[in-house]
């Protein structure tokens, strides 16, 4: 008797229909089902992070090499053929795919990017891989070289990751553009989301197919050529060369592949001719340029020089940030990007952590203006004007402000965790100076534990910078507070930063993007989840700029060829600042400008820049309080019908608030939850554990119970003073070691008559706690 389809359930269509239909000219091995493409957003609820399920592709169908020919979608019977298709066009594109499928287990329905057809085939008719290529062939989509490149796997090893899928797609259109004999090419990755192992797997597939022998890693920092060789290029250890011009011998360094260098030592400006005995200008066959805005964007600058003598050369600039001015172009020399995938692409497929934005206002932002014939610090007229923010440690130094900023930051540390990295931008190397000292003094009690709690990384500064390696490593734990003017703003791989300070003017979008980038790494089982932007100086005004998330053009006023540095901005190599000031800044002590903070507001942004709520978090509490249980006299009802308490944490959780987290940043972590609740929500006086604890002891409610069992109870209302009611609930408050000279949890069951009377007890015990007085 034939199955009615339409009573099968999605699953048994694919198990008894679809699959066997792809296995049929599809290998087993190249069928991947249930393939997750994202990892799911994360969003902020409230002081929650919680994230969202992944998008799933039902089938990805692969080549025996690992790249991804079709996408297909199933839906059941009791849809049409062609249900999924728009679900499987949605994941093809993102994929970079060039043909979608979706079937309900009686045919199939194709779509062709190539020729724009859409079809139904029969479930017997599905297309083999070699048809499939066969079909790009013809359609002018894959040539011999390209086919070369394509028949390339990826690197994956125990130690290395599969690429995610913009990786992939980044990697293959970039080695496509390069089979079709395109020299010149552009990368837009976000910060965070892998550039530099995107290089290394297009490097690799490079060399596998005989497209790339010798091939050149320029960057213009040290810590950037380290990190790439000791963590994404490691599997090329072997063929790897750190160039140094002035040891390096001609005859012997020819024998490496792959070679890193910083473009200050290939072209230094009295280096030409010791760079030219080196390399022939056919050197290289390929040339990755990291970090490409910062020096290549220029027509006259030392990194187009190297790129201009090695024009033979493939080359591919890579960046978060692409550089349009009307000085600079990125697209000029290389060309619009092969491939973008932006920022917002990244918090939106859950591969970036999303931000909340911390505003804080102080009393002088908008002005201060120095009382007639005020001096300074120095004895000299402070010049009669309105100061802003502009102007702080830029032109006058005020000591009450930049305490005023540590104290601030030291704040929120306090109130969250005094061990997550920081990073605090600064004026320039004096002013990360200053800061340092402010916060260390701020944070006495870490500095005693921890000496390098605080540093200052700056490019001037020897010490700071030895310690930039311990900042960005996950398993150091120190230092903690990095100040810096803008060694950190670029390319350093800072895992585990959790919240970056800008005490800093910025006009700049690209520094603004490269500062924003430190932060946005996602370790989500590490504990890393989401990160905080505390701005001293409305920097993230620019969120609400066109170019925060915008295409990329060129600069209508750009001139090729036409050199000038253009206006500063404050992203050069050097790690800005220079080691002193040019001339003394006016310097006012406390005493001669009193600064406090007048309002904090927490805003949280989508990953376009948009503005999604602005709110104070206990006003967020309160209103979810209110949503979930009403008035006081109804919310005391549901907390004395709660079974356990910990249901009423747990349903204010779904919304966003985690009681104990507020609590600590509000010191409240002495009070109860049920305190907590009504003094946030409903403004009564809050009662501390401690003092229901004594109510209960003055009311003689342990009277009731005699030897033992009294005993057991005196131990758990000891236990509530210090762990709350959601933990004396738990089973396995018997076996701390308060409880152990009673015996085993069944022993002390016993002493109330089994477990049932041991919970009526407790049970009691939480309803004296809650009376009033």
């Amino acid at each position: 008797m034939e199955t009615d389809k339409s009573l099968l359930s999605e699953e048994d269509i694919k198990h008894r229909y679809i699959t066997p239909a792809l296995e049929r000219v599809w290998a087993p091995s190249d069928i991947r089902m249930e393939l997750p493409i994202t990892a799911g957003r994360v969003n902020i609820r409230g002081n929650l992070e919680v994230r969202e399920r992944p998008k799933f592709a039902d089938y990805v169908l692969y080549t025996q090499s690992g790249h991804p020919l079709a996408i297909v979608e199933a839906k059941d019977n009791k849809h049409t053929v062609s249900y999924g298709l728009q679900q499987a066009k949605a994941y093809a594109e993102m994929m970079d795919v060039k043909f979608a499928y979706s079937s309900n287990g009686d045919a199939f329905t194709e779509f062709d990017y190539l020729t724009g057809v859409e079809r139904e085939l029969p479930l017997d008719a599905f297309p083999s891989p070699a048809e499939l290529i066969a079909r790009l062939k013809e359609e002018g989509h894959l040539t011999d070289a390209q086919v070369k490149v394509l028949e390339q796997p990826f690197y994956v090893s125990e130690g290395t990751f599969a690429p995610r899928y913009y990786q992939q797609v980044a990697v293959d259109r970039t080695l496509d553009a390069i089979a079709r004999g395109k020299t010149r090419l552009l990368l837009v990755m976000a910060t965070g989301t892998g550039k530099t192992y995107t290089a290394f797997q297009i490097i690799y597939r490079l060399r596998k197919a005989g497209l790339g022998k010798k091939i050149l890693y320029l960057a213009d920092r040290n810590i950037l050529v380290d990190q790439s060789i000791q963590q994404d290029f490691r599997p090329l250890a072997s063929v790897i060369h750190k160039v140094n011009y002035a040891a390096d011998d001609r005859t012997t360094i020819t024998s490496y592949e792959v070679y890193f260098s910083l473009y200050q030592q290939l072209f230094g400006e009295n280096d030409e001719e010791r760079f030219r005995e080196l390399f022939r200008p056919d050197f290289f066959d390929l040339i990755v340029v990291d970090e490409c805005h910062r020096g290549s964007a220029k027509a006259d600058s030392r990194w187009r020089k190297i790129l201009d003598y090695f024009n033979t050369a493939v080359q591919i600039g890579m960046t978060a940030t692409p550089k349009e001015t009307a000085y600079v172009s990125n697209i000029d020399y290389f060309g619009d990007p092969v491939y973008t995938y932006s920022l917002r692409q990244g918090i939106d497929d859950g591969f970036l952590a999303p931000f909340r934005v911390i505003n804080v206002q102080t009393n002088i932002g908008n002005g201060w203006r120095p009382c007639k014939g005020q001096l300074d610090f120095f004895g000299k007229e402070i010049e009669d004007r309105i100061y802003n923010n502009t102007d702080y440690d830029y032109n006058i130094v005020l000591e009450d402000r930049i305490r005023e900023v540590a104290a601030r930051i030291t704040y929120y540390l306090r109130h969250t965790d005094r061990m997550a990295k920081t990073i605090v931008f600064c004026a320039d190397e004096a002013a990360a100076e200053r800061m340092r000292h402010a916060l260390a003094q701020q944070n006495n009690d870490m500095m005693q534990k921890y000496p390098n709690y605080v540093v200052r990384i700056t490019g001037s500064d020897p010490y700071g910078k030895s310690q930039l390696g311990y900042f960005i490593s996950v398993a150091s734990p120190t230092p903690v507070i990095a100040t810096t003017s803008q060694l950190l703003s670029t390319g350093v791989d800072c895992k585990m930063v959790r919240l970056i300070a800008l005490d800093e003017n910025i006009t700049s979008m690209t520094m603004f993007k490269q500062i924003i980038g430190r932060g946005t790494r996602l370790r989500y089982d590490e504990g890393k989840r989401s990160f905080v932007i505390m701005d001293f100086r409305g920097v993230t005004r620019l969120f609400a700029d066109p170019d925060w998330d915008g295409p990329i053009i060129e600069d209508p006023g750009f001139e090729s060829g036409e050199g000038g540095d253009g206006k500063p901005t404050g992203d050069g190599p050097g790690g800005g600042g220079g080691g002193g000031d040019p001339a003394p800044k006016p310097f006012v002590r406390a005493d001669g400008c009193k600064v406090y903070t007048v309002q904090e507001t927490i805003a949280v942004y989508d990953a376009g820049g948009k503005l999604l709520k602005q709110e104070n978090i206990i006003d967020y509490t309160k209103e979810n309080i209110l949503g979930q249980f009403g008035d006081l006299h109804a919310f005391i009802h549901e907390w004395n019908a709660a079974e356990k308490k910990q249901a009423i944490a747990d349903v204010l959780a779904k919304r966003g608030v985690d009681l104990d987290k507020l609590k600590q940043a509000m010191k409240m972590d002495d009070v109860d939850d049920f305190d907590f609740i009504c003094h946030v929500a409903y403004d009564q006086k809050p009662l501390t554990r401690r003092e229901r604890a004594e109510g209960v002891k003055r009311r003689d409610f342990l009277s009731r119970y005699s030897g033992a069992a009294r005993e057991v109870l005196e131990t758990l209302l000891e236990s509530y003073k210090d762990l709350g009611i959601k933990n004396i609930e738990k089973a396995d408050v018997l076996r701390m070691k308060d409880f152990q000279k009673f015996g085993t949890p069944g022993r002390i069951g016993k002493l109330f008559n089994g477990k049932k009377g041991y919970e009526e007890a407790v049970r009691a015990l939480e309803q004296e706690l809650y009376k009033a007085g």
